[in-house]
């Protein structure tokens, strides 16, 4: 990485130095604007030059000095604060010469506060005509190349401070994502929901599949997981009587990072009693393309080269999408029928491993040992899944995937489940509950017998309790608030919409760079 040289430190030091010498506060408390800068550009950007004149506006404005232009006995800088950016002029007949002292100590990057009244310079451009200048604070280290933006994604990433300040892009992301977290609270509020708290401490790590993260508490004297989901709790409540209820929560899994992975992320979970799965389709379809709508102007958005439909959710069963995107070259081709025949998807996944051989793709682990159902799975994850651009829901799935899913009265070996993918990953993860408290101990129990890293290492017997007492027919869903916005602001990295994601620690100072 590259640092700015510790002189530049030195040098901005002075400088602050000498501007207490003047008189001045280095860190003042306070300073009162009367608006901000993007109020003053929204209000003000259609007057001309006349109105100004004529009617003057007197204002009081903060903000981060970007750019500095002086000129003898007086100067240009331009303030940035709350994603605007607007012109002062300062000229030491106006504001006089401690001021202007103090004016000529200013480095790019500190934070001043202008009092003054506008109008419009010989190009056009609005402007503040300064009449007094508040020190508000120095940046002892520069900004980021310059202004001109901040490209070492390591950097942006570890010091994101200096990403929202140097990247409009960076800013617009998490605009965006607060306005879609503002209108998934609006969204379900809207429909009798109730927003609820769960525990993040769980003594029993359940609700997911997933490595959990393991704490201890010092005063019970007892391990603690991190939760991975907060489902079972949620469901408790809908035991008790809170027929709807939805949490925007942050899960924490101790597996890998990627590009859609962070060990740290954020979920929304919904319930809703007296509901199958296919509801929920039907209410996500419709959530769906309202937050497009209202973060992108459209239900059709940009991601990479892609337009994305989220006005147009296509269904597909899990063998059909399998079937489509089935490669060209295995052969025979390949049919629903087929895969739905006992003992067949093994001899499938064969015929797939050996032309994934052939041209340098993964393989997929299946043993003669493992049920159809799983296989079935792998191979969707590996045929279909990267394929799935366009917002798709998947229905179907083998109930060997899916223990906390009803399977379908019709056909058990299939759950009433569906997960929506776009932009060839999964966002969402829906099914109607399972609420036979006989069955679902049988299931957990399954789990633990199976072992793995993954697998709950004992049953939830409070939860089987609960369900005991009686819960109504319900469907709930999980959908992944990072994910869908990493599509809503057409970005390829989760890092990108995670404001301060889990980095590797780096070791030293010098790593660091510069003095802190």
């Amino acid at each position: 990485m590259q640092f700015e040289p510790i002189d530049q430190f030195a040098q901005r030091r002075k400088n602050l130095q000498a501007i207490q010498a003047l008189g001045y506060a280095a860190y003042p408390h306070k300073f009162d604007a009367t608006s901000s800068i993007p109020q003053v550009i929204g209000k003000f950007q259609g007057r001309d030059a006349a109105e100004l004149e004529a009617q003057p506006v007197s204002l009081r404005v903060a903000g981060r000095i970007v750019a500095l232009r002086p000129h003898g006995k007086a100067a240009f800088l331009h303030l940035a604060g709350e994603g605007g950016r607007l012109q002062v002029y300062v000229k030491l007949d106006v504001v006089g010469t401690s001021a202007y002292e103090m004016f000529r100590l200013l480095d790019l990057g500190d934070f001043i506060g202008v009092e003054g009244s506008l109008f419009r310079t010989k190009t056009g451009e609005l402007t503040i005509r300064a009449e007094k200048l508040a020190f508000l604070s120095k940046a002892l280290l520069p900004l980021p190349e310059k202004w001109h933006g901040l490209a070492d994604v390591e950097i942006r990433y570890r010091q994101r401070y200096l990403d929202l300040i140097a990247n409009e892009k960076a800013r617009d992301n998490f605009r965006k994502r607060a306005l879609l977290i503002a209108e998934l609270r609006r969204f379900f509020d809207g429909r009798r929901y109730i927003e609820v708290e769960t525990p993040m401490m769980h003594s029993i790590a359940g609700g997911a599949t997933a490595r959990p993260f393991i704490t201890h508490h010092n005063t019970y004297d007892v391990p603690l997981f991190l939760r991975v989901a907060p489902e079972l709790f949620l469901k408790r409540l809908i035991v008790g009587g809170m027929d709807r209820v939805y949490e925007i929560n942050r899960n924490f899994r101790n597996e890998g990072v990627g590009a859609k992975y962070n060990p740290e992320f954020t979920m929304l979970e919904f319930y809703q009693a007296y509901s199958d799965y296919r509801d929920l389709m039907d209410l996500t379809d419709e959530l769906l393309a309202s937050v497009a709508l209202l973060l992108c102007g459209n239900t059709t958005v940009p991601f990479g080269e892609h337009m994305l439909d989220f006005g147009r959710i296509e269904r597909l069963t899990m063998h059909e999408a399998i079937v489509r995107h089935w490669p060209p070259g295995p052969a025979p081709a390949l049919t629903v029928d087929a895969l739905q025949i006992a003992g067949a998807p093994l001899d499938i996944a064969k015929e797939f491993n050996d032309w994934a051989v052939v041209n340098g793709q993964p393989r997929i682990e299946v043993g003669p040992q493992s049920p159809d159902g799983e296989i079935i799975g792998q191979l969707f994850e590996a045929v279909a899944e990267p394929n799935l651009i366009q917002p798709t829901t998947i229905v179907d799935f083998p109930r060997e995937l899916s223990p906390l899913s009803k399977c379908r009265a019709d056909n058990p070996a299939l759950a009433e489940r569906f997960e929506i993918f776009a932009g060839g990953f999964e966002i969402a993860n829906g099914y109607s509950e399972l609420n036979d408290p006989e069955e679902q101990e049988r299931r957990f129990q399954e789990q633990v017998a199976a072992g793995g890293d993954e697998a709950p290492k004992s049953v939830d017997e409070d939860y089987i309790r609960a369900l005991a007492h009686g819960m109504p027919p319900t469907a709930g869903e999980g959908i992944g608030v990072d994910r869908l916005t990493m599509l809503l602001t057409d970005s390829r990295s989760i890092r990108e919409v995670i404001l301060f994601p889990l980095l590797r620690p780096l070791g030293s100072r010098e790593e660091a760079g510069g003095p802190f």
